[in-house]
């Protein structure tokens, strides 16, 4: 299947949400992104929907278009009914004349083909050709019925969608023509690049913002067209209400959403079910709420109002088309699931910390239903064991109490009103605390100064190795105190130092008796060198005094 709908890697946050909301669950979580697995996928959109990360993208056709209304062939529209819940106060005129300043020749209604599919359901009742008849006009619940659904294949009405029924009268007018079908549908891609008569999709999504740049506006107009009662299809009961359903053997029933699909289709497998049309629709409102409806035009209650005001009261004066120009046939799409026996589910649960039933929480938070499911998943090749929120709390818990019960520091963890939350081994055999019970909940002033506490709070700087003697504990503490703002928690690490500080007064004190002692020594020296040199100095004076005379006696003999 090729991307209609894939991940944007930088936006992805670990958040599972998208595998939460897949009804299939065709998610991959892989080096911490969450990928589509696109032969599982059915392209309802949910993914995309939910996301808060904008991490999923739809594959944009505009280039396609684009080049069609470039190039020489015409180009037509089919423009399905769920526009005037997109572009409020929209008409089909105003879209016509807005489409066409894009370069499309033609501009008409899908509703048209919804006209002539409904008037087939309606002989397929009347001729009793199916018991259970599915509508197949979603192409997400026919491909969930394709691929998770086998047994339900022969209940889906072999009927064109009404997409690929309007452009096929379209190109059957002109077999030169291009159909390009906008609408609110992801899924309506694939099934076009399936389709011999469609040659292009847009979502919504796509054309506004093709408009925008273009720099086209969309004008507000008035429709009184009785003859288009077929516009009712994108809202939930809407095909019933187009069709006459007045077979009183038959129960006629409208079904959004594909979680319901699914409960539906069980019971349809099941054999519960006889004598049913059964309308299906993979959004929750059907097309009026599809996942590429302009993001801000969202809101249900007006949107039903606005389709049901534009229908007419009438069918469209279309001729039908012979059952055989209708037909379509849908195949089972095979898929592989490596599964794993009880042996290796247990052996992944034991993985993810779970080794006894009542472990097995299906909290929900990674994504899947049950732990179970989720075992098997990992088993699949699609999940991982750490995406399990209890099992990492735990074992962050687990990692946590080990640190702090093994490290010799004591940790000491008090709240803004300096109340104590936490405290380990350490510190309590620091403080002399027999338990922790004796002091948890209490004023940390119980046990220590909260003077130095209050400075961290008040200052919001931490106190860095501040030393002091606790006389009631006769130790000398070294302490640190860091104010935490993400927990609101103020988090001091005590040391002790006492045999440190011990060894240090003994080492000043050793330090003072020997300069006490060098000082002595010193003194005596000196008083000795002053004696010496007082000698010194005698000794010297006479030799000079008798040298001098020695000089002059030379001296004086020498001049006579």
């Amino acid at each position: 299947m090729p991307d209609y709908l894939k991940l944007k890697k930088s936006n992805c946050q670990n958040c599972y949400k998208c595998i939460r909301h897949c009804p299939v669950k065709s998610i991959r979580f892989q080096s911490s992104q969450a990928h589509i697995v696109k032969d599982e996928c059915i392209l309802c959109g949910q993914c995309f929907v939910v996301c808060p990360q904008n991490a999923k993208e739809i594959r944009n056709d505009v280039p396609i278009a684009e080049m069609f209304v470039k190039g020489e062939c015409p180009v037509a529209v089919s423009l399905a009914p769920s526009f005037v819940a997109n572009y409020p106060g929209a008409t089909i005129e105003t879209m016509r004349a807005a489409l066409k300043k894009l370069g499309f020749d033609r501009v008409e209604e899908t509703a048209v083909g919804a006209s002539v599919v409904k008037t087939e359901y309606e002989k397929i009742i009347k001729e009793r050709q199916q018991s259970v008849i599915i509508s197949t006009c979603c192409h997400s619940v026919n491909t969930l019925v394709q691929k998770y659904y086998p047994e339900a294949l022969p209940y889906l009405a072999h009927v064109l969608s009404p997409m690929q029924a309007h452009c096929k009268m379209l190109k059957e007018e002109d077999p030169e023509l291009k159909t390009v079908f906008i609408g609110p549908c992801i899924s309506k891609k694939a099934e076009a690049d399936e389709s011999p008569y469609v040659d292009c999709v847009l979502t919504f999504e796509e054309l506004s913002a093709w408009f925008e740049k273009e720099g086209i506006t969309m004008e507000a107009g008035e429709d009184h067209t009785e003859e288009s009662r077929a516009r009712l299809f994108p809202t939930t009961g809407g095909i019933l209400r187009t069709m006459v359903c007045d077979d009183p053997e038959y129960t006629y029933m409208a079904i959004d959403g594909v979680e319901n699909c699914i409960n539906a289709l069980e019971d349809i497998k099941s054999g519960k079910m006889e004598n049913c049309f059964v309308e299906m629709s993979a959004c929750f409102g059907s097309c009026i709420n599809g996942p590429a409806m302009d993001q801000g035009q969202r809101q249900p209650v007006q949107d039903f109002i606005a389709v049901n005001k534009y229908a007419g009261k009438k069918d469209f004066a279309v001729p039908q088309p012979a059952s055989e120009e209708l037909k379509h046939d849908f195949d089972y799409i095979s898929l592989y699931h490596l599964m794993p026996g009880n042996i290796e589910i247990e052996a992944i649960l034991k993985k993810m910390g779970k080794t006894r039933p009542e472990q097995e929480l299906n909290c929900g938070a990674c994504g899947y239903n049950t732990c179970r499911e989720k075992a098997i998943a990992v088993y699949q090749g699609k999940a991982d064991v750490s995406m399990c929120l209890p099992y990492l709390m735990e074992r962050s818990e687990r990692f946590s109490n080990n640190i702090l019960s093994n490290t010799p520091n004591g940790i000491l963890v008090v709240n803004e009103e300096l109340e104590v939350q936490q405290i380990n081994k350490a510190a309590m055999k620091m403080l002399r605390i027999k338990s922790s019970s004796d002091v948890l909940g209490d004023l940390v002033v119980r046990i220590m100064d909260p003077l130095p506490f209050l400075n961290v709070l008040e200052k919001g700087t931490r106190l860095e190795n501040k030393r002091d003697y606790y006389a009631e504990y006769d130790k000398y503490l070294e302490q640190t105190i860091v104010y935490d703002k993400s927990s609101n928690m103020l988090i001091s690490i005590l040391r002790d130092v006492t045999d440190e500080e011990t060894q240090r007064r003994e080492k000043e004190e050793i330090a003072a008796q020997t300069a006490d002692i060098a000082d002595k020594v010193v003194d005596k020296q000196m008083r000795i060198v002053q004696e010496i040199a007082s000698l010194l100095g005698e000794t010297a004076a006479e030799t000079k005094i008798a040298l001098t005379k020695l000089k002059e006696s030379i001296a004086n003999e020498e001049n006579e």
